[in-house]
Order: structure tokens, then C-alpha cells, then sequence
């Protein structure tokens, strides 16, 4: 299945969604759009293509209803979902969907890409857990591409599950919380836990910040 949504945003009117495939919207606030499950996704196979534009002086918070299941298909085990985000200047953006949650064989992969201006204020989220209940299989992997006024501010991919860089006898989280905030002046922060897991948050050169947090399961971080 191919899954297609776009959100616009701008100054002064309700955002504009048009949609088809797995998933849809609803606006439930000014500036804030849910997006809800319209069909089993994703599957092995299935494409989800989401285009967000946030016009000048417009903000938008995106979220969604419930986390999403990620389920190998009959044939495929590979579903993939494709980001494509522009803030325009002195626009405000709030990704922050529930988790993906990644069941025993599937495979699923993302990217996003995020243009920016030095007076855009951004935070996108991402999360996915590897595995239901009582489950250790599945695969997930992230990238974020964001440029900031036409130059690169980030270029960041994080892998999960078994047969990926970081699963190994010593060290195999299965859980992943990303969160790039612009602007941001934090201080970086590094910090590990006693029941194992880590929470860094990074400066980045050309301003804001990335925050990952790796684990065996999600938690709520304070970051």
C-alpha cells in the first residue's frame, strides 16, 4: 500500500490536509492535526510518503492517536515511511507522533527530511520500540536530514534490532528516542543509567540541539 498526506499550514487559517491511503487527519486545535490509522500500516511493502509545510509566521503541531504496529507482509518484511518537512521563517513546528512499535520479523525504516530557516523554532520526536511483548525480533533504522537557511545542520541514522551496528552480546537496546530541538542553547548532557540505557543531548555547530536516548524499553526522559 502506498500512503500519501500532506498538512499545510498557514498564518491566520485552519491547516489544509489532503490524504489517501493508510492514514488520515483530523484538526483538533488551531494550529494542532492528529493523524489516525486508516488501514492496517505499515505492512512489509507499504510506503508511507507525509509532506509538511509550515508557511511564514504559521505554527502546526502534529501528533497522532495512538502508537503504530509495524507487521512483516506476506511476502515483504521491509515497509519504509518517508518525512519530507519544511519551517519557514519565523514558523513553529511540533512533531511528536506516539512510537513505532517494530513486531518480531518486520523491518522497518524511515528518513526525514527538514529545511529550516534561523528563525524557524522547531521540535520533531521520533521513537520505535523493537518488539511486542515477549518479542526480540525486528528491525528499524532512522535518518534525519535537516539544513538550516540551505546548509547542512544535521545528517544523523540510528539502527535497532539484530544484525545492526550496535546489537551485540554487550550492548543491544531496543528502543530509541530522538529529539532535535532548534533553537536551543542547552548545555550537552550525558547520562546512563543504572538499570542500562543512556540519554545524551548534543549542541549542534550551527545551533539547537539532538537528543537520543537508547534503552531495553521507552521511558519518559526530561529532557
Amino acid at each position: 500500500m502506498h500512503t500519501a498526506l500532506t498538512i499545510v499550514a498557514e498564518r491566520g487559517r485552519s491547516p489544509r490536509i489532503r490524504a489517501s491511503g493508510g492514514l488520515a487527519a483530523r484538526i483538533t486545535g488551531p494550529d494542532t492535526v492528529h493523524l489516525i490509522s486508516a488501514a492496517a500500516t505499515p505492512l512489509g511493502g507499504d510506503h508511507l510518503e507525509i509532506v509538511l509545510r509550515v508557511g511564514p509566521g504559521a505554527s502546526l503541531t502534529v501528533r497522532t492517536v495512538a502508537a503504530a504496529l509495524a507487521l512483516p507482509g506476506a511476502e515483504e518484511l521491509v515497509s519504509t515511511a518517508r518525512w519530507d518537512i519544511r519551517v519557514d521563517r519565523d514558523a513553529e513546528l511540533l512533531l511528536d507522533p506516539e512510537p513505532m512499535v517494530v513486531a518480531a520479523d518486520a523491518d522497518h525504516r524511515t528518513h526525514t527530511r527538514l529545511e529550516l530557516t534561523s528563525s524557524s523554532r522547531v521540535t520533531v520526536r521520533e521513537r520505535a520500540q523493537i518488539g511486542r511483548t515477549g518479542e526480540r525480533g525486528g528491525r528499524w533504522s532512522g535518518a534525519l536530514h535537516a539544513d538550516l537557511d540551505g546548509m547542512p545542520l544535521l545528517r544523523h541514522r540510528l539502527e535497532l534490532g539484530a544484525g545492526t551496528v550496535g546489537h551485540d552480546l554487550l550492548d543491544s537496546p531496543m528502543a530509541v528516542q530522538s529529539e532535535l530541538v532548534f533553537p536551543d542553547e542547552r548545555s550537552a548532557v550525558v547520562e546512563r543509567y543504572p538499570a542500562g540505557g543512556s540519554w545524551v543531548r548534543m549542541p549542534l555547530a550551527a545551533g539547537g540541539s539532538l537528543g537520543t536516548r537508547l534503552g531495553r524499553a521507552l521511558a519518559t526522559v526530561n529532557s
